[in-house]
C-alpha cells in the first residue's frame, strides 16, 4: 500500500470493517459490504497477489485460533467452527498487518503491549454486540486472552510480512 494517506485509509477500513463484521452478526446484510472493502483494499495495494497471500495466511491462523478457543469453551458460537462474521473479521484484521499496523511487529514488546490491550477489548466488545456467550465470564476471558494476544499480534504481523 502506498505511504501517507493510504495508511490512514487502511486504519479507517480496519475500524469500519470491525463494526461491519460485528454488527453483521445481528444484521447479516452488513456483511455484504465486507467483500467490497476487501476488494478495495486489494485494489489499492501495490502488490495485490502478495497481499492476498498474506490475508489468507493470517486469516487461516486466526480461524484456527478462534476455532480452538471455541472448542475449549472460551467462546460459545452459534455456528461451528466459526460464524461468518468472525471469519470475515480475520480477513479485515489481516488487511492492516502489512500497512497501518505494520509497526506492531518490531520491536516485539510494542506489538505485545498493543495485542495485550486491544485483543481482549476487541473480543469483549465484539462478544457483547454479536451476542457471543463467554462461558468463563468477561474477566476470566479477558485475562486468558491478554497473554494470548500479547503473543499473537506481533507474530501475525510477522506472518503477514513474509513474502
Amino acid at each position: 500500500m502506498r505511504p501517507g494517506p493510504w495508511r490512514l485509509l487502511n486504519a479507517l477500513w480496519l475500524q469500519a470493517g470491525w463494526w461491519l463484521c460485528v454488527l453483521g452478526a445481528q444484521r447479516p446484510l452488513l456483511l455484504c459490504l465486507v467483500p467490497v472493502g476487501l476488494a478495495a483494499h486489494l485494489y489499492l495495494c501495490s502488490s495485490p497477489r502478495a497481499e492476498a497471500r498474506a490475508l489468507c495466511r493470517v486469516a487461516l491462523a486466526g480461524w484456527l485460533l478462534d476455532s480452538l478457543l471455541g472448542a475449549i469453551g472460551v467462546f460459545d458460537f452459534t455456528a461451528w467452527p466459526l460464524p461468518l462474521w468472525l471469519a470475515l473479521l480475520w480477513l479485515v484484521l489481516a488487511c492492516g498487518l502489512r500497512h497501518s499496523l505494520a509497526w506492531a511487529g518490531q520491536p516485539f514488546w510494542l506489538g505485545a503491549a498493543l495485542g495485550a490491550l486491544s485483543g481482549p477489548l476487541a473480543y469483549l466488545g465484539g462478544a457483547r454486540l454479536a451476542e457471543v456467550t463467554l462461558p468463563l465470564g468477561q474477566l476470566q476471558t479477558a485475562l486468558l486472552l491478554l497473554p494470548i494476544w500479547a503473543l499473537v499480534l506481533p507474530l501475525l504481523v510477522r506472518l503477514a510480512a513474509r513474502p
